[in-house]
């Protein structure tokens, strides 16, 4: 099945060894692809896995460590095709740069708004925008906090910000948008942290009715859990002080845009049919039986100008199901549990957590 077909699928309708059997040709394709314009890539390839067009399943298809991107600059298609240079939130060191091209960014916000319209329905929804509006930035080059935005705009209308320009809850903007919107569904985006911090915990006491709202979240754990908040915690938080039930959380990187992974009802992760996970022992790298915690890999078929197709992150997580069919979620359900031990900080909302400067 080509990937043209794949994005015309259900997202989350194929079993796993059904999905793996369309996911593996295209990634060896795109394998390949990459290592014939990529001359970094190739090399990497070359020293770590010569045979890598004999690998019969995902799992032995090669990666490459997604810190690789802070350090070098990868890329697939010549600089005059590059049409901007996604850069990740870290917040010291260096950031990752992503080259997009035009057909990249296409699909990869395509694959987005499928993925959100079978979570949250296809009629673009009044959106309140939990951030301030400089947060968008320039096209020529955007952090993962101003792509998030960007990427999910299109799902919504009459967009407002709820915060103001120093990170303070926009009262005034905010209760404009519940009276003009808020007797109906609208939607809501934010990066974890912010939503906590700079939203929920202000505003805690104020009253506002947000019954209606169906909130997306992504990022920031890393300094909520240091303040002993946890994804149960923060859902518990957010429906005491606004009446918000409708909460997806979902796991994504600037390394990978598109291929996102969202929170379901019975609290795992699902990818969607483009894409996948591998949870890889920390020590041997070789995929870890379910349950066990290990290094979450990432693949999907979307990134076209970059090598960013098969990336092992610095993330833990584990595998829960498979094949669930809780909701109709089929393939891999799992959970991210935190980051490898002294990893730098790093995530779209942590910015802020860290006291620096966005």
């Amino acid at each position: 099945m080509t990937l043209e077909k794949l994005l015309h699928v259900p997202p989350f309708s194929l079993g796993q060894a059904i999905k793996e059997t369309h996911l593996l040709p295209l990634l060896r394709m795109l394998t390949a692809e990459h290592a014939a314009h990529c001359p970094a890539y190739a090399k990497i390839l070359s020293l770590s896995a010569p045979d890598y067009q004999g690998a019969d399943t995902l799992a032995a298809l090669p990666f490459i460590p997604v810190s690789l991107f802070k350090h070098r600059l990868l890329s697939s298609v010549p600089e005059r095709m590059v049409r901007t240079t996604l850069t990740s939130s870290g917040t010291s060191g260096p950031v990752s740069r992503i080259p997009l091209d035009a057909a990249t960014a296409k699909l990869q916000a395509r694959a987005l708004a499928i993925i959100m319209q079978d979570v949250i329905g296809t009629e673009r929804l009044p959106m309140l925008i939990i951030d301030k509006p400089s947060s968008v930035g320039g096209a020529e080059q955007i952090n993962a906090r101003a792509a998030g935005i960007l990427g999910l705009m299109p799902l919504g209308r009459n967009h407002a910000f709820a915060l103001s320009e120093d990170m303070e809850p926009n009262r005034a903007a905010i209760g404009q948008f519940l009276l003009e919107h808020g007797t109906a569904p609208f939607l809501m985006f934010g990066f974890t942290f912010m939503v906590w911090q700079h939203f929920r915990q202000p505003l805690r006491e104020r009253g506002y009715d947000m019954q209606n709202g169906i909130l997306l979240h992504s990022g920031g754990w890393k300094q909520l859990q240091a303040q002993a908040v946890d994804n149960k915690a923060f859902r518990s938080g957010l429906e005491k002080s606004f009446g918000l039930r409708r909460i997806h959380n979902f796991y994504g990187m600037a390394e990978q845009v598109g291929s996102i992974f969202v929170e379901n009802s019975d609290g795992l992760l699902y990818p969607p049919v483009f894409a996948d996970v591998i949870i890889r022992d920390p020590l041997t790298l070789a995929p870890a039986p379910r349950g066990e915690a290990g290094l979450i890999q990432v693949l999907s078929p979307l990134p076209r100008s970059y090598p960013g197709h098969s990336l092992l992150t610095e993330d833990i997580g584990r595998i829960i199901a498979v094949d669930s069919g809780v909701d109709g979620r089929m393939g891999k359900g799992f959970v991210v549990e935190g980051r490898v031990p002294r990893a730098p900080l790093r995530g779209c909302g942590d910015v802020h957590g860290a006291g620096l400067a966005a």
